[in-house]
């Protein structure tokens, strides 16, 4: 079967109408650009739930906030994001090459030899697309319209890309390792290919992953095998991966010296140093954020009735230290109540017990604290591509 025949068209039924702004995900005050309100459709991709379509081609569908209630996001709730067709390759057609001037000799791969090779391993992390929040953006700049859904919580079982690499052989030049998928560029567009520096490949944790959530990858996202980064944003978590080149380089591909780049110190240190410029940097680290997920943004609280307001919260690896709620506008804060910590690249669950105490109109703020003293910002930091939009979020309820 030929690695790079697409799934051009889908089976998909509409099962809903324009979305309510409250399951679009964007809070009070948070407005999406009309364009994408108007596109904001449920619609079932095979094998998913109904999810918010933002593209259809190439396919780009966001999580509705209320499905993540879960600790970990179902494989069929979890968003799907590429940039070009989704390659369809059966696991008997798969194969991984190792090659390059990074190491001493190259290696090829089946799906079943690779996992009898290597001991499987796993990791609890948020997959967050780049771009997540970027609908919110004010002004608005260009690309994919997101609210609050491109991402997702899972379970990654596979083997350690350092163990591949090793099993190859380094050279000492080794400086860069270059991921490219199964799919193919479209025609308007430059083949998605992405490189990680040698520290970030060589981590523990940055898997070849083959399943999630304890079951395998759905075609959606990723399905035979794909990078996974914990801690970084998903323009490197390469799906249906194919090709491992080890580069004594800096990769100069379109994706890495062009697309996902944000103004050099801006958010600080990238620790992508070989793909620094003086005026950008790689998006490499997810920001620390939080998310509330129940009761929706819009909804009906009942006075004098006790009601818990469940929320996420997560960041790049460091783990969340604690969770602040405040009910009157950011004058005073008190904790919320953390669940159970699944891992430090995993979101961590929270929750804070409110009791409307008069009718009219309630505006409750969240805000994270990430272990290494990161938190989230008041104010929108504004940058070309629309990345890392952590804002203190503030959710308006009614109260009868």
């Amino acid at each position: 079967m030929d690695r790079r025949k697409f799934i051009l068209g889908s089976t998909s039924a509409m099962t809903g109408g324009l979305l309510l702004p409250g399951i679009l995900g964007a809070a009070s005050g948070e407005a999406l650009p009309a364009g994408a309100v108007a596109s904001g459709i449920l619609d079932a991709l095979p094998g998913k739930q109904p999810l918010i379509k933002r593209s259809f081609r190439p396919p780009n569908y966001e999580t509705p906030v209320s499905l993540y209630r879960h600790a970990f996001t179902p494989n069929d709730a979890f968003y799907v994001r590429w940039h070009t067709g989704v390659p369809e390759i059966t696991r008997a057609a798969w194969r991984l090459r190792i090659s390059g001037p990074g190491v001493k000799s190259e290696r090829e791969f089946t799906y079943d030899t690779i996992r009898r090779k290597f001991k499987m391993t796993e990791v609890a992390a948020v997959n967050q697309c780049s771009g997540n929040r970027r609908g919110l953006f004010s002004p608005h700049v260009p690309g994919v319209q997101w609210g609050y859904g491109a991402m997702g919580n899972a379970v990654w079982r596979g083997v350690r890309l350092k163990d591949v690499l090793e099993d190859a052989g380094l050279a000492a030049g080794a400086l860069e390792v270059i991921g490219n998928g199964a799919d193919a560029p479209t025609l308007t567009g430059p083949d998605f290919v992405k490189s990680l520096p040698m520290w970030k490949a060589l981590d523990p944790d940055t898997l070849i992953a083959f399943e999630m959530n304890g079951e395998p990858l759905p075609k959606w996202n990723g399905a035979p095998a794909r990078l996974v980064a914990p801690g970084w944003t998903a323009t490197y978590w390469i799906k249906a991966v194919a090709d491992l080149t080890v580069t004594d380089k800096p990769f100069d591909g379109f994706w890495m010296k062009t697309a996902y780049r944000v103004p050099k110190g801006m958010f600080g240190a990238s620790g992508f140093e070989s793909q620094d410029t003086e005026q950008n940097s790689p998006i490499t680290a997810i920001k620390v954020n939080s998310l509330v997920v129940d009761p929706a943004p819009g909804a009906v609280l009942e006075r004098g009735r006790r009601i818990d307001v469940l929320g996420i919260a997560w960041d790049g690896g460091s783990g969340i230290r604690d969770v602040e709620v405040s009910l009157d506008g950011g004058s005073t804060w008190r904790n919320a109540r953390l669940e159970r910590d699944l891992g430090r690249y995993s979101w961590r669950q929270w929750r804070y017990a409110i009791k409307p105490g008069q009718a009219g109109a309630m505006t409750l703020m969240a805000r994270a604290h990430a272990r290494d003293g990161s938190t989230q910002t008041d104010t929108l930091v504004h940058n070309p591509a629309g990345y890392h939009h952590n804002v203190v979020q503030k959710v308006d309820y009614h109260v009868a």
